[in-house]
């Protein structure tokens, strides 16, 4: 091992790719040889770009050597991203000088495999690169001709770069069940990029750090996106056990003492309430009133919309009495809305994250949480990504608020379009009762795990003076009320 490979092995590299080093738990762990794979249209040029760039930044020589697109292509990635490729080396090996007069150019099957090694070899002598960027194993593969000679060659090379000390990248490219486990094997790290066009919306990217020797990282899916600016972006997977966890606290109160009572005082910090209801029950009503009690008492605050315009939510705030315009434009209350269709749940989460730990952010509404998941390709996965989300704000003594949308407008329905129920310390259950010429919304708590709770039915109103909370008053003589639909 050279030195400088040995002093390579003290440090962590940083990647250049957002949130990445992160997953890595450090960066890459050393100057090896790295697998990037994918399919066309996954990324790994720009990913590979972003580590050259990052190399600039660290003031190390950085070469590109590439036999499957030109140096014009690589710029033309790069000013899409507003990057300049100034002071990375690119050498083109994608045609040599032809040998026929007849023939003008050379493609990477007809250049021979020990001409394209020589002139690889000869670029790392005369620009002694710290980071190297390798693209693509394709073309080696079809100068090769042969598995035993294409093995030969990526071990050599191997050998090569390892001597040098240079953290290098090689791009191949194609399915991931048609990688060769030779190639698997040789290499030091793997990236997989992949990209899922679902039916509807925004093409689905994920990363998957299927390898990396000698050091623990955060394996399985991550989701990733190509941002304008930024290249490649990771979105890491939540592991609520990294959280800070903060406990205590006075219960979080609405401000209507009724309310509060039947709630046994309030909601405690750090637990999940699920306000569930049919369409009109108050249930944004509601969770706009823990926002308001919050905002008031000088904490900050994060909401989420999934089915109405910021300006819908501030109208319908204001005219209950809450003007949240004002903390909206202080910094207090963070407003985020967007199609849950053009984002994936990663770069949902890692807002909310930042929300928190960027902001002390105390109450999280999401309205609604059916939206946002029927919004998305697979909502089973998104469930159990939130539940991980929802431990992590746990962690951090966050009340996190989720609207939860029955079907049907009237009625004694319970169902849902999925199932949620397990994921709330606290149910606050929204109904609506038609007697003849009358309907009345009414309030139950069917769950609280921490504390007593009221299990009576109470009767809520939505008024120009506020909310208030009644008791339960029957039909009128002469109207009975209707049998319950238990179906």
């Amino acid at each position: 091992m050279s030195q400088s490979a040995g002093s390579a092995e003290m440090n962590r590299i940083p990647t250049g790719v957002r949130n990445l080093d992160h997953i890595l738990k450090g960066g890459l762990p050393g100057r090896y040889t790295y697998l990037v794979q994918g399919e066309p249209g996954t990324g790994k040029t720009t990913f590979s770009l972003q580590f050259l760039l990052e190399g600039m930044r660290q003031g190390e020589k950085c070469l590109f050597v590439t036999l499957s697109q030109n140096r014009h292509e690589l710029e033309l990635i790069a000013r899409s991203h507003g990057w300049s490729l100034d002071g990375i080396e690119i050498v083109e090996l994608q045609a040599e000088k032809p040998e026929d007069d007849d023939q003008t150019v050379f493609y990477p099957v007809d250049v021979r495999l020990d001409t394209t090694r020589q002139a690889v070899i000869e670029a790392i002598n005369r620009h002694e690169p710290k980071r190297l960027v390798y693209d693509s194993l394709v073309e080696i593969r079809q100068l090769a001709r042969d598995d035993y000679r294409f093995q030969r060659e990526l071990i050599n090379f191997k050998q090569l770069v390892r001597d040098k000390g240079i953290a290098t990248l090689l791009i191949d490219t194609g399915p991931r069940e048609h990688t060769d486990l030779e190639v698997e094997s040789m290499a030091h790290g793997i990236f997989q990029l992949e990209r899922d066009l679902p039916a509807y919306g925004k093409a689905r990217r994920r990363l998957d750090v299927s390898k990396m020797r000698g050091v623990d990282y955060f394996d399985g899916y991550h989701d990733i996106d190509i941002l304008q600016e930024d290249g490649v972006v990771t979105f890491p997977r939540v592991v609520p056990e990294l959280a800070p966890e903060e406990t205590g606290g006075d219960l979080i109160q609405c401000g209507i003492e009724d309310l509060d009572e039947m709630l046994g005082g309030g909601m405690e910090r750090g637990t999940t309430a699920l306000v569930v209801g049919q369409a009109g029950t108050g249930k944004s009503t509601l969770s706009s009133l823990y926002l308001w009690a919050a905002l008031e008492r000088g904490e900050n605050c994060a909401m989420f919309l999934f089915e109405e315009r910021p300006e819908t939510f501030f109208r319908r705030s204001e005219g209950l009495g809450f003007p949240m315009r004002k903390y909206e434009k202080s910094g207090m209350l963070r407003l985020y809305d967007f199609n849950p269709s053009e984002i994936s749940q990663g770069q949902f989460n890692e807002m909310a994250l930042n929300a928190v730990d960027e902001n002390d952010t105390r109450v999280v509404v999401i309205d609604s949480f059916t939206g946002y998941v029927s919004g998305l390709p697979q909502p089973e996965e998104a469930i159990i990504q939130m539940q991980l989300l929802l431990q992590y704000l746990a962690r951090r003594n966050v009340l996190t608020v989720l609207v939860v949308a029955q079907r049907g407008l009237l009625g004694h329905n319970m169902d849902t379009d999925i199932d949620v129920s397990f994921l709330g310390d606290t149910v606050i259950f929204l109904r609506m009762y038609e007697w003849p010429a009358v309907i009345r919304r009414t309030i139950s708590v069917v769950k609280k795990r921490h504390g007593p709770h009221d299990l009576d039915i109470r009767q809520i109103k939505i008024s120009q003076k506020g909310i208030s909370i009644q008791d339960f008053v029957p039909p009128p003589p002469g109207r009975p009320s209707p049998k319950p639909d238990y179906d």
